[in-house]
C-alpha cells in the first residue's frame, strides 16, 4: 500500500516568504509532507525544472452575476471556473450581489444554486450590499458573517448600487464589530455624472470619452473619503481595482500611518491604457471598465504600488460582457459611452501576465508574485493557512509552473465564454502546466481532468469580534480617538 496519494518530485517550491527545493507529498487532499525521499505514492509528478507554487486565488471576479440593469455576465460558474483553473487558480471568490429590495439570504441561495453544480475549483462569495436596510444590518448580515461570509463590497458610484456616507458608516461599523472586511468601489458618482452630462450634451459619445468622464479625481477623492470614513469607524477597508496614482498614494499614506487599509489592483491597469478606448469604430468598447485604464505614467505608478506596500492583492476583476448585443451592445449597436456595459475579461490571463511582465522583467520577485496572487488574499479574506500556502496541513492547492513556456495570448486559447480578450497578441513567458486543487489534478496536458461541480464552497474565518460598545450615555474621552466606541 502506498504512503501517499501523490508526490510532486524535484521542483522548486516558492511561497510568499521562501524558495527551496523539495518534494511534496499529498494525502487525502492535504499536504502531508515536505522533504526528500518521502516514500511511495499512487502517482508521481516529475517537476524538475518547474516552479511549484500555491494555487492562485482570484479574489475579485464577476461570475454568473446580474448587473443592476439585469445584464448577465457571459461566464457561468462552469466556464468561469474552468478558465480560472487553466490560468493557475485553485480558488476564486465571486460576488453574491444584492440589488435593492432583495433579501441577502435569497441572494446567497441563488449564488449557491448557480455555483455548486458547476464550479470545478473551490469557491467562496463576497456579498455586495446595495440596500443596507434595518433588517439587513440588524439580522441578515451579522448572521451571514458568522456563517463564513466574512467580506462584502459597497459602491460609491452606479445609481442603482451606490450607498451614501451615512450608510457606509453603518456598514463599516458593523464590519468592525464582527471582524469582517469591507471592500469599496471608490469613485465619486457626482463627478462622473457631471462630466458625462457635459460630454454627451456636446456630442462626445465615443468609447474613449468613458475614460474622460471617469477622471482620476473622481477616484482619488472617493478613495480619500472612504479611508476617512474607515478611520472614523476604526474599521478595516480594502479599496478595489485601483487605477489612479493619487488614489494609490492615498492608500500608501494611510498604511504608513498604521491604518488597516488595503489596496487591490488588476491587469487592466498594468497592460492597457486610455488609448485602447480610442481604437477605430466601436473597438474601444472592448476596453471600457470602471475605473478605466489610465496613461503610461499611471501604469508605472501602479507597478510601483505592487512593490512599495500600496497593494496587497492582484485580482482580475473579470467582468465578461461579450462584444455583441448580449454584452457591450445590449443598449444598441452604437451606444454612447454611458450605455456600454462596463467590464473586461481576464481571469485566465491574470497570473501569466503578472508572472511574465513582473517576475520575468525583474519588477517582482517570485515570492512577491506568490503573495500578490495567492497568499495575501488568503490572509485578508480568512482562508489562510488552508489556502495560499505550501505547508503541512494546508490544502493541496498547487500550480506547477513552466517558467520558460512562451505563449501568445489569443481568444482561441482562452477557456472563458467570451468572444475577445483585451490582451490579444501579447506574448508571455511562464504558464502553469499542472493545476491541483485539494489533491485533485484539475489541469494536466492542457486538458481539464475533473467534472463540473467538483469544487467545494469555503466558509471563511473572521477576526475576533470587537467587544460590545458602551452605552450611548457613556462619557467621551481619549479612547474615542476615531469614534470607534460610538459604533
Amino acid at each position: 500500500m502506498s504512503d501517499f496519494d501523490l508526490v510532486i518530485k524535484g521542483g522548486t517550491v516558492v511561497t510568499a516568504s521562501d524558495t527551496f527545493r523539495s518534494d511534496i507529498a499529498i494525502k487525502e487532499g492535504e499536504i502531508a509532507a515536505l522533504g526528500h525521499n518521502l516514500g511511495s505514492a499512487n502517482r508521481e509528478i516529475d517537476a524538475d525544472g518547474m516552479l511549484v507554487l500555491p494555487g492562485g486565488i482570484d479574489a475579485h471576479c464577476h461570475i454568473e452575476q446580474e448587473s443592476s440593469t439585469k445584464l448577465m455576465t457571459a461566464d457561468d460558474f462552469y466556464s468561469g471556473s474552468v478558465s480560472a483553473a487553466f490560468g493557475g487558480n485553485t480558488t476564486f471568490i465571486p460576488f453574491a450581489a444584492q440589488h435593492r429590495g432583495q433579501s441577502l439570504r435569497d441572494v446567497v441561495k441563488t449564488a449557491h444554486d448557480r455555483a455548486g453544480p458547476k464550479s470545478v475549483i473551490d469557491f467562496a462569495f463576497h456579498l455586495i450590499i446595495s440596500d443596507p436596510t434595518e433588517n439587513v444590518l440588524g439580522q441578515e448580515l451579522p448572521a451571514l458573517i458568522m456563517e463564513g461570509y466574512s467580506s462584502f463590497k459597497v459602491y460609491m458610484t452606479y445609481e442603482m448600487l451606490k450607498i451614501d456616507d451615512h450608510q457606509m458608516l453603518d456598514v463599516l461599523s458593523l464590519a468592525r464589530r464582527y471582524g469582517a472586511m469591507t471592500m469599496v468601489h471608490a469613485e465619486n458618482n457626482d463627478v462622473i455624472n457631471w462630466l458625462s452630462e457635459r460630454l454627451v450634451t456636446r456630442g462626445y459619445t465615443a468609447p474613449k470619452y468613458h475614460a474622460v468622464s471617469h477622471n482620476p479625481i473622481a477616484e482619488s477623492e472617493a478613495s480619500r473619503r472612504a479611508i476617512d470614513l474607515a478611520r472614523l469607524a476604526d474599521a478595516k477597508l480594502l479599496i478595489v481595482h485601483v487605477s489612479a496614482p493619487e488614489a494609490a498614494h492615498a492608500i500608501l499614506n494611510a498604511r504608513n500611518q498604521g491604518l488597516p487599509i488595503y489596496g487591490e489592483t488588476c491587469p487592466q491597469y498594468l497592460f492597457l491604457t486610455a488609448d485602447d478606448l480610442d481604437r477605430d469604430g466601436m473597438e474601444g468598447a472592448k476596453f471600457c471598465c470602471s475605473p478605466p485604464p489610465r496613461d503610461k505614467a499611471g501604469q508605472e505608478a501602479i507597478w510601483r504600488g505592487l512593490t512599495n506596500g500600496t497593494f496587497q492583492v492582484f485580482s482580475s476583476d473579470h467582468a465578461p460582457y461579450r462584444y455583441d448585443e448580449t454584452g457591450k451592445f445590449s443598449a444598441g449597436p452604437n451606444p454612447t459611452f454611458k450605455k456600454i456595459a462596463n467590464g473586461v475579461p481576464g481571469i485566465e490571463t491574470r497570473m501569466p501576465l503578472l508572472f511574465s511582465e513582473g517576475v520575468g522583467k525583474g519588477r517582482l520577485s517570485l515570492n512577491e508574485f506568490v503573495a500578490l496572487t495567492s497568499t495575501n488574499a488568503a490572509k485578508i479574506y480568512g482562508l489562510h493557512p488552508r489556502k495560499g500556502a505550501i505547508a503541512i496541513g494546508s490544502d493541496a492547492d498547487i500550480a506547477i509552473w513552466d517558467p520558460n513556456w512562451k505563449r501568445t495570448i489569443s481568444q482561441s486559447m482562452i477557456h472563458d465564454n467570451m468572444d475577445y480578450t483585451p490582451y490579444e497578441g501579447m506574448e508571455v513567458t511562464g504558464w502553469p502546466r499542472t493545476v491541483i486543487n485539494q489533491g485533485r489534478i484539475v489541469i494536466e496536458d492542457e486538458t481539464l481532468q475533473v467534472e463540473r461541480g467538483s469544487g467545494q464552497f469555503l466558509e471563511r474565518k473572521t477576526e475576533t469580534p470587537t467587544p460590545a460598545a458602551p452605552s450611548d450615555d457613556a462619557p467621551l474621552g481619549p479612547r474615542y480617538t476615531f469614534g470607534a466606541d460610538l459604533m
